[in-house]
């Protein structure tokens, strides 16, 4: 089994690495499901923050990969979210290469669909590119896309973590004005778009810089090869070297999307369709589909059924009920139970066992000659009377398996001072504690630092 962190989160395998951080399949124990954990591997403030910042973003869009939960355990944090299994758009392109338009055309509009949710929010990704941009198991249906990894993300006007000479994000993804130091705005996001869409058509990644620089000499060139002229004036919108002269938002892009896709021509017949399969791999011995410890449980339980012997053949009553086996003592043994309406079978009922006798129930040997069993002592005032001495009869249970009185004697605790009840542990109700000072302590003063590091910077801008 993997590492539980914070009580709450299993970690199994690593299945990719961000800028900050890896990411891992964990299994969530409190919801009981496989989510995404991406872990955070440095300590410093800056890389601190960020995390701070990517973590409480909250966008809930079908094209959105945002973070869902949080936990920290001693000098680790983590956050988490859906798991993603079919691999990112660079998986696709190193299956399948260029892709057909019509199929572009379709991750492109969910692209911007999501883009626009995150836009709605006043938040800039500002690391648009292919390895970000993951997809769901779909097989050769329709494709579903989730924009992810908001690790160097912002809010317009929040305070820049980097100083203003330096520019974060992907090199080959970088808008021109992003170069020159301009202030993160949504124009550069869809610049990036521009790009992922002619690294999808083509295959290749595409020269950002050699492609800045015709547009600037020669104006908006034809369409390249192998891309229809609609959606080549779509994509000439995004890549417009001039912020002012670009699409200004996401959903005016995905309106010019729409109408050239009117246009495109039919997809060529035999057109091999593009399959996206599971990227992540099996899950590791130990681990089901159900969770830990899940793996081969129905194989297990339906074993016996597979060698057990067959049982006698009989013909079935008209009733519906199943017939009685004959018992290897001639007597009719009663029916075997049938499955229920949800399809499973109720469990047999458990052996009869035999009671072994306690010293209390061995045979008495024989009285000795002359021997007089003494008088029964006459009760006095306030004392219990005697219980009644009876034969065990075919009804009555045996000593060792009577139930003792519940209401002669009041015990404490209504437990009777018999030796097994002492020496049995009282069972003490569990009590949920708080948080151990080990991680309370690294989240407050996590939580201080980052108040400090803002301030600072507020004071600064």
């Amino acid at each position: 089994m993997g590492e539980v962190f914070a009580g709450r989160y299993e970690l199994i395998d690593p299945i990719g690495r961000g800028g900050i951080g890896a990411v891992w399949r964990a299994w969530d124990h409190r919801r009981r499901r496989y989510v995404a954990a991406k872990v955070l591997q440095q300590s410093d403030a800056h890389a601190l923050l960020r995390f701070v910042r990517e973590q409480a973003l909250r966008i809930d869009h079908p094209h959105v990969l945002a973070p869902a939960s949080w936990a920290a355990d001693d000098d680790k944090v983590l956050f988490t979210m859906d798991l993603v299994a079919g691999g990112s758009l660079a998986h696709v392109i190193g299956d399948y290469g260029a892709l057909p338009p019509r199929f572009v055309c379709v991750l492109l509009d969910q692209l911007l669909s999501g883009l626009a949710a995150v836009h709605a929010e006043g938040v800039v990704h500002r690391d648009i590119k292919p390895a970000n941009i993951l997809l769901e198991v779909t097989g050769t249906g329709r494709p579903h896309l989730r924009l992810s990894d908001f690790g160097i993300s912002m809010r317009k006007g929040e305070p820049r973590l980097t100083e203003t000479n330096y520019v974060v994000g992907t090199p080959g993804y970088f808008a021109p004005e992003q170069l020159m130091g301009a202030e993160p705005d949504f124009t550069a996001d869809l610049f990036a778009v521009g790009l992922v869409a002619l690294y999808l058509l083509q295959g290749r990644k595409p020269d950002s810089q050699a492609l800045v620089d015709h547009f600037r000499a020669h104006g908006t060139p034809g369409a390249p090869q192998g891309i229809p002229e609609p959606l080549w004036q779509v994509l000439a919108g995004l890549l417009q070297p001039d912020p002012q002269a670009r699409f200004r938002t996401a959903t005016g892009a995905r309106k010019a999307l729409t109408s050239a896709v009117e246009l495109l021509p039919d997809p060529e017949p035999g057109e091999e369709p593009v399959e996206v399969f599971d990227q992540i791999g099996p899950l590791p011995p130990g681990f089901g589909p159900d969770g830990p410890g899940t793996a081969g449980r129905d194989d297990r339980a339906q074993a016996p059924a597979r060698t057990a012997a067959p049982a006698p053949a009989a013909v079935p009553p008209q009733d519906g009920r199943q017939p009685a086996v004959p018992h290897p003592g001639g007597q009719s043994a009663p029916p075997a139970p049938g499955p229920s309406e949800t399809g499973s079978f109720p469990l047999p009922p458990p052996p009869q066992r035999t009671p072994v006798p306690t010293p209390t129930q061995a045979v008495a040997s024989p009285p000795p000659p002359g021997y007089a069993p003494a008088p029964a002592p006459v009760p006095g005032p306030g004392s219990l009377p005697a219980p009644a001495q009876t034969a065990p009869g075919p009804d009555t249970a045996p000593a060792a398996f009577a139930q003792a009185p519940t209401a002669a004697v009041p015990y404490e605790h209504g437990v009777p001072p018999t030796r097994e009840a002492s020496d049995r542990p009282v069972p003490v109700p569990a009590r949920r504690p708080g948080p151990p000072a080990k991680v309370a302590v690294p989240v407050l003063i996590t939580a201080l630092l980052c108040f400090a590091v803002g301030v600072w910077a507020l004071l600064q801008a």
